[in-house]
């Protein structure tokens, strides 16, 4: 039985993660600052801080693979200067971590998959961003950037290494999608900005197997886009949500780019900037989507 770390695990990618792992018949480690608060029974749960630089060391030598998954939510709070650090400094200290262990404790880990973001991209104009195109210069880019750095020192520790950039993750358990679908309890479908911004996604079944296939195979390394092969503008995907779930008993209303600017302040970037990334090169590596449109995605997950 192999044995997987991951970090982030208790998030919405981590706990879709482990359960596939598990049903697959891994044995999954999941790094945790508080291991007596770990639920699930058939996982177990190690000690790591990112503040002191602390990690289990048993559990870096069992492991065969690490997923690593942790970042504070790029969403979840207001960009004020002291969250933009922290953003920043979960993603790189995490990776610095990673690296120090795998290079002071004896291990036998074959490969680390990391997350990473399309916010590497710059603003879309009329192409689909490939994994050769340049970073973006802004906050998130230089984020992603520093992010990609930290965990690629680990390549030169004879470890392999595969980088995920991934968009918006559609379910149902959390994420974007349930705070889309909030205006909708009341029968609104409300599109953001101008509603023509692209919307760079994937089905969480989809982006799971991706790590999955990461693991399993031994010929995937690089960085990939992890996203849909058919991007969705925001107006796209609000209306399909809510033609899926309310049929037509529902009112369009439109939240304007100014409004999300003055609520949201520099985070209104994750609603209203358009990216298009293609997936082209996870495909070439045989990778197939379950979930290729927004309308087979949405089905699927409503129809729970």
């Amino acid at each position: 039985m192999e044995t997987v770390i991951i970090t982030g695990g208790t998030g919405l990618v981590g706990r879709a993660l482990t359960a596939l792992l598990l049903e697959r018949g891994y044995r999954v480690i999941v790094l945790t600052r508080k291991p007596e608060a770990g639920r699930n029974k058939a996982v177990t749960y190690a000690h790591w801080d990112l503040r002191t630089q602390a990690i289990d060391e048993s559990a870096v030598q069992q492991a065969d693979y690490i997923v690593h998954l942790a970042g504070a939510n790029v969403g979840e709070k207001r960009w004020t200067e002291a969250r933009k650090r922290e953003i920043v400094e979960s993603r790189t200290q995490s990776s610095e971590l990673i690296y120090t262990a795998l290079k002071t404790i004896p291990n036998k880990v074959k490969k680390v998959i990391s997350a990473s973001a399309t916010g590497y991209y710059g603003e879309y104009t009329d192409h689909a961003f490939t994994e050769k195109d340049p970073p973006a210069t802004d906050y998130l880019g230089n984020t992603t950037v520093l992010w990609e750095q930290h965990i690629s020192k680990v390549a030169s520790l004879d470890k392999k290494l595969v980088i995920l950039r991934t968009g918006i993750v559609l379910s149902t358990e959390g994420g974007a999608l349930k705070e889309f679908y909030k205006p909708l309890r009341f029968g609104f479908a409300t599109i953001l900005g101008s509603g023509e911004q692209f919307v760079p996604w994937i089905h969480i079944h989809d982006l799971v197997r991706i790590y999955f296939s990461a693991i399993v195979d031994d010929k995937m390394e690089g960085t990939f886009n992890a996203v849909s092969p058919n991007p969705v503008t925001n107006k796209e995907l609000i209306l399909t949500m809510a033609k899926v779930a309310k049929g037509r008993s529902f009112m369009t209303t439109h939240v304007p780019a100014f409004v999300l600017k003055t609520a949201l302040g520099e985070m209104s970037v994750e609603v209203l900037k358009s990216v298009k990334a293609s997936p082209n090169k996870l495909m070439q590596s045989g990778f197939q989507f379950s979930y290729p449109t927004i309308e087979a995605a949405i089905q699927q997950l409503f129809s729970r």
